[in-house]
């Protein structure tokens, strides 16, 4: 895992690669539980039988929007920040979908470590492109440009 523990460090590390999480399995469960959590209760994602025989996928997918919540826990496994007072999520430049994630895809985060400039209040925004990658695919699950802002 790779450790910041100021400014200095951060904007130094601009255009580099910053590591790869663990690979993650996508249980029906989880899945379940999302739809629970948001209300989106799709038969794509949570009807097994029905996905299996009608989706084009075979299985039921992820949401799309499960998987990019992945993203901050695994970039935990990927980088971290040490001295900040404050960090937080602020946004997202462009986030795309490139493939569905069928319950037992195990995914993993690549993350680079796209700019870091000055933001109002002392803070450094900090963008990181990540792509959420589905093991044996040739296609990523997604490509996400994730905002934070650290306040050290």
């Amino acid at each position: 895992m790779r450790t910041f523990t100021s400014p200095e460090q951060l904007k130094a590390a601009v255009g580099e690669d910053l590591g790869t999480s663990d690979w993650l399995r996508i249980t029906q469960e989880r899945v379940d539980t999302f739809a629970d959590a948001t209300g989106d209760h799709q038969w794509i994602h949570v009807d097994v039988e029905r996905a299996k025989k009608e989706s084009p996928f075979g299985a039921p997918i992820a949401h799309g929007f499960l998987s990019l919540s992945l993203v901050s826990m695994l970039n935990w496994q990927i980088y971290t920040t040490e001295n900040a007072k404050l960090e937080i999520n602020y946004g997202s430049n462009k986030v795309r979908f490139v493939n569905p994630v069928k319950v037992g895809d195990h995914l993993r985060l690549q993350t680079t470590l796209t700019s870091v400039e000055e933001a109002p209040g002392g803070a450094l925004q900090v963008v990181t492109t990540c792509t959420l990658k589905i093991e044996n695919q040739a296609k990523p699950a997604l490509i996400a440009e994730i905002i934070s802002r650290i306040v050290f």
